[in-house]
């Protein structure tokens, strides 16, 4: 991420950056890794930085959310730079309704897809559990809900999202430039979502009743997710 670190962010980080042709041992080694951990809890971070993510869930809710518009500086194809202005989220506690991430590679001129599942399979459950999670967001469909006190509009660096500890909130924890649109919310809701995603964090502690890292052959993306059932906290 282009922005601060976040506190818990040195906890059992898992990172993924774009991979090159020497990656194709290590998408495999990961693919061996998510069989071996199906079953498993990941207690632990994640972290996407700097590539083109697919990500699906059946529902994500978080509390004390905000959002605001970001500079994020980028590589063409062919060296030069530029400056993208995603729209940065985050929320200082969330729940996740299974979640489904998916990223291309080139490597030695074949397409293979590297995936991750997290979840349990039961549109009901919420059962992915986090803290501070950060994404920035391309492009997204699904239905957004937000309720609490809702601020739109307001100054892309005063928006608020994590605590300092001390009863207060760190400031510009987005890291938006001044006079940049932004959103504060109680809380927010956002169903069947299928996103782009350029950078993520979901630091410590993520949890999830099982995890599934897996590499396929071509150009894969994540099922489209299904509709959840019931709410956050009826499971």
């Amino acid at each position: 991420m282009s922005g601060p670190a976040t506190p818990g962010a040195e906890f059992g980080q898992v990172r993924w950056r774009p991979a090159g042709a020497v990656a194709l041992p290590a998408l495999l080694a990961a693919g061996a890794l998510g069989q071996a951990m199906g079953g498993g809890v990941l207690a632990a971070g994640l972290q996407i930085q700097s590539g083109t993510v697919q990500l699906t869930t059946s529902s994500l809710y978080g509390t004390h959310y905000a959002a605001a518009v970001v500079d994020q500086a980028y590589t063409r194809p062919d060296g030069t730079t530029g400056v993208a202005h995603p729209l940065r989220m985050g929320f200082a506690q969330g729940v996740i309704n299974g979640l489904c991430l998916s990223q291309k590679q080139q490597i030695l001129g074949a397409t293979y897809t590297l995936m991750i599942t997290l979840g349990d399979g039961n549109p009901g459950s919420w059962e992915i559990t986090t803290q501070n999670t950060v994404l920035d967001l391309r492009a997204a469909t699904g239905v957004l809900d937000m309720d609490g006190l809702v601020d739109l509009n307001i100054n892309g660096p005063d928006t608020t999202t994590v605590g300092d500890g001390a009863g207060g909130y760190l400031p510009n924890p987005l890291n938006s430039p001044q006079h940049r649109f932004g959103i504060q919310a109680g809380y927010a809701k956002f169903d069947q979502v299928t996103a782009t995603v350029h950078d993520l964090q979901l630091p410590g502690l993520l949890n999830t009743p099982g995890l599934t890292i897996s590499v396929k052959p071509g150009s894969v993306d994540c099922p489209a997710p299904p509709a959840p059932t019931g709410a956050p906290g009826t499971r």
